[in-house]
């Protein structure tokens, strides 16, 4: 069964889990409006189906906290997991030529693919293109949104977070390839400066990035 087969409440709880990495059954009641009863029934589903999982913390000498998260298997729920057939293939690649061969043929895939996005976004203000790269990421089945923050010397600046990886498995064995979406952004919004603020690959539970206009 896939996640978008859940009810929607259950769904809500993965993709709420998805984004804030863990959360209490009350914290969960609270943000999705729904009584602590309920929310304690579907995460009884949920962890009988292998789909979440959870840790006991106790602080002091009061009752313990249980801090629920997805499993392994509740990440792969997400859709965007490649099968095997692409890890194979770069596995194959690699090991039939020289390093630095391999790497520029990396870099010429992501170069192409910056230029689609660059193409695709066009011209306009910030937060079009800034919009239209999120909407790019979400047709690639990365759970992508943006929001602005605080503008600096008078110039607008957005956060985009991505809370899962559509390219994960590929970027366990290869995690260049996923080292290379900085980069990408950067083209992608020409004119922009792009920071990176979180990054999976360093064991962070999204990826995030600050963009802003160039003086």
């Amino acid at each position: 069964m896939t996640a978008t087969q859940h009810p929607s409440t259950k769904q809500d709880i993965l993709n709420y889990l998805l984004k804030q990495s863990k959360a209490t059954a009350q914290e969960l009641a609270e943000s999705l409006d729904i009584s602590p009863q309920a929310t304690r029934r579907h995460l009884k589903d949920l962890q009988e189906e292998g789909l979440i999982e959870h840790e006991v913390v106790r602080v002091g000498m009061g009752r313990p906290n249980y801090f629920y998260r997805l499993s392994s298997a509740g990440r792969a729920q997400f859709p965007g997991r490649y099968d095997d057939f692409a890890v194979s293939l770069l596995g194959t690649l690699a090991d039939s030529i020289d390093k630095k061969q391999f790497n520029d043929i990396l870099r010429k895939q992501w170069e192409r693919k910056a230029q689609e996005y660059r193409d695709r976004v066009g011209t306009g203000s910030l937060a079009d293109r800034v919009a239209r790269l999120v909407e790019l990421r979400q047709a690639e089945g990365y759970m992508a949104e943006y929001h602005p923050i605080e503008a600096e010397n008078g110039l607008p600046r957005y956060i985009i977070t991505e809370y899962n990886c559509a390219i994960s498995h590929i970027a366990e064995t290869f995690p260049t390839v996923c080292g290379h979406e900085l980069e990408m952004f950067t083209i992608a919004l020409e004119g922009c400066q792009v920071e990176r603020t979180h990054w999976m690959v360093g064991g962070e539970h999204q990826c995030g990035y600050l963009v802003r206009e160039h003086p």
